[in-house]
C-alpha cells in the first residue's frame, strides 16, 4: 500500500496526530508506577465499595475512628513507605512498628483487620491491607465533613516492621519548626505541605502522653509551671486538669471540633490553643504564620491542598508488581 503524501492538509493532520501522541506519552501521572483507579476493576469490584461500608459503620460507632485511619496512613506511609507494615504485630524476635514510642495509642488497627476479613471472603488474596488502609483513610475524612479525592491502587504489603524504623523516621511531637521542615523535607515534601498536612489535626484524639512536654517542664528546668509562654494561658490550666502531670493515658480531643474536618483546627493554632508542641510552633515561623491564618479563613485552599498532599503521601515507597505480598490477615505475613 501506498503511503500517505505529507504535504498540503495532511501534513497538518500529522502533525497533529503526533502532538496528540506525545502529550498522551509525556503526560505525568499523580500516582506511583504500578498503581491505578480501576486496580481491583476485575479481579475484586466490590473491594472500595465493601471498605466504605466498614467505615460508614465504624464511624457511626465512634466518629473519632476518622482521625484514627487518617494517623494510620501517615504512621504507615512515612515508615518504609505504604506498605501496611504499620499493622504488622511485634513477634518474639522483633519489636515492630506499633511498639515505637511515636506510636503510643495508635487505633484502628484491628478494625482494619475486619474489613480484611471481609475481603478476604469475598475476594480471597487479592486486596491488600496497604490499599484498605488508604481507601479508610479517604473514606472516614469525606464522612466527617472533609474533602475527597481519587485513589490508585495496587499496593502489596511488606514482611518487615520495627519500632526503631518508626522512631526514626515518624516526627515526635515536640519538634520546632525547623524539625517539621526537615522531617518532611526528607520524604520530599515542602513546608507548605507540612502545615497542610498537620491540618490532619482536626480530626481525632489523643493521650496525654504526648502533650505533657507542652505543659511541664517545658524548657528543661525541671519545673511543673514550665508551661510553653505562647500557649493561651487559660487553655494550659484547662489541659492541664485533663491531663495532670505524670499521667500519660488520659485522652483529649485535639481540637475543638475534633469530630468534624474543618478549618478549626488552624483557628486553635493562631489562639495559642495548639495540642502538641508541633502546633504551636507552626506560627513560629512567618511563612507558617501566614499560611495557617490563610488556611484558617473560609474559601481557603485548604480542604483541595490536603486531598493532595494525602495522594502523594500515598505514592511513598509503594510495593507493586511480584513485590512484598498480598496478607491473609494483616497483623501477620502470610
Amino acid at each position: 500500500m501506498a503511503s500517505a503524501s505529507a504535504h498540503g492538509p495532511n501534513a497538518l493532520l500529522v502533525s497533529v496526530v503526533l502532538l496528540a501522541t506525545l502529550c498522551v506519552c509525556t503526560a505525568t501521572s499523580p500516582y506511583a508506577a504500578g498503581l491505578s483507579e480501576d486496580f481491583y476493576h476485575k479481579s475484586c469490584p466490590q473491594a472500595a465499595s465493601i471498605v466504605d461500608a466498614y467505615v460508614t459503620k465504624f464511624l457511626k460507632k465512634d466518629r473519632n475512628f476518622a482521625g484514627a485511619f487518617n494517623r494510620l496512613q501517615f504512621h504507615d506511609c512515612w515508615v518504609g513507605g505504604c506498605d501496611g507494615s504499620v499493622l504488622l504485630n511485634s513477634t518474639e524476635t522483633n519489636q515492630a512498628e506499633r511498639e515505637a514510642h511515636v506510636n503510643f495509642g495508635l487505633r484502628g488497627v484491628a478494625e482494619i483487620d475486619e474489613i480484611k476479613a471481609d475481603l478476604e471472603h469475598v475476594c480471597p488474596g487479592v486486596v491488600s491491607c496497604a490499599d484498605i488502609l488508604i481507601l479508610a483513610a479517604r473514606d472516614a475524612t469525606a464522612k466527617v465533613g472533609g474533602p475527597t479525592w481519587s485513589v490508585a491502587l495496587g499496593r502489596r504489603d511488606g514482611v518487615n516492621s520495627t519500632a526503631l524504623t518508626a522512631d526514626t523516621n515518624l516526627p515526635f511531637p515536640v519538634l520546632n519548626f525547623s524539625g517539621l521542615v526537615a522531617n518532611f523535607a526528607a520524604k520530599g515534601f515542602g513546608a507548605r505541605e507540612m502545615i497542610t498536612l498537620s491540618g490532619a489535626h482536626t480530626i481525632g484524639r489523643s493521650h496525654c502522653n504526648g502533650i505533657l512536654p507542652h505543659l511541664y517542664n517545658f524548657t528543661g528546668r525541671d519545673d511543673a509551671n514550665d508551661t510553653d509562654p505562647a500557649m493561651n494561658k487559660n487553655f494550659a490550666v484547662f489541659l492541664k486538669k485533663l491531663c495532670p502531670e505524670g499521667n500519660r493515658t488520659n485522652t483529649i480531643f485535639i481540637d475543638s471540633t475534633a469530630n468534624t474536618f474543618d478549618r478549626a483546627y488552624y483557628k486553635n493554632v493562631l489562639q495559642g490553643k495548639g495540642i502538641f508542641i508541633t502546633d504551636s510552633t507552626l506560627i513560629t515561623n512567618p511563612v507558617g504564620k501566614k499560611v495557617v491564618t490563610t488556611f484558617s479563613k473560609p474559601r481557603s485552599s485548604f480542604f483541595t491542598e490536603f486531598a493532595a498532599g494525602m495522594v502523594k503521601m500515598g505514592n511513598l515507597g509503594v510495593l507493586t508488581g511480584t513485590e512484598g505480598e498480598i496478607r491473609k490477615t494483616c497483623q501477620f505475613v502470610n
